[in-house]
């Protein structure tokens, strides 16, 4: 499945999650999202992209590890570790996916600031603050493969290769 559509998919799943194993279950989805992104685009993306694209694979792996760790008091349920990024197959716009994912992860941040605010748990707390720290990088090095990109456009646009 095309990046553009599972990015879609995880945002709307995001948007309908209420509780907070639900937010946690998502906001890992959309980490291991970025890790496959990542990982697709350091073998197959181009050339001036591959060193951004595995740091973001690291910091979605980051991101999962530390939501692997939430384990909040009295709750039986277990996140859904079927990752959504399994089905990735191709990255069609580099460009839109990666804005996609961009805005993916902003709204996984706000998402798990409100876990964090709203327990007293540390238990789920910590995890939440470390997975915030990592959605924040992973969007980072988002951002740094998106300028990269512009600047190999402005290239090809030029004429400079």
């Amino acid at each position: 499945m095309d990046a553009v559509r599972l990015i879609a998919a995880g945002r709307h799943a995001l948007a309908r999650s209420g509780a907070a194993m639900d937010i946690i279950g998502e906001s890992w989805q959309a980490q291991a999202l970025a890790q496959g992104i990542g990982s697709w685009l350091a073998v197959t993306g181009p050339q001036e992209l591959r060193a951004e694209a595995r740091g973001l694979r690291e910091s979605g792996g980051r991101g999962c590890g530390a939501l692997d760790r939430a384990q909040p008091r009295g709750e039986d349920r277990t996140v859904d570790r079927t990752p959504r990024a399994e089905r990735l197959t191709e990255v069609s716009d580099v460009r839109q996916a990666l804005l996609g994912l961009q805005a993916l992860l902003g709204e996984v941040g706000i998402a798990l600031v409100g876990v964090a605010c709203a327990t007293d748990d540390d238990g789920l707390y910590w995890p939440c603050i470390e997975a915030i720290d990592a959605a924040d990088e992973s969007s980072d090095r988002v951002r740094a493969i998106l300028r990269r990109l512009a600047v190999r456009e402005r290239g090809s646009a030029s004429g400079v290769a």
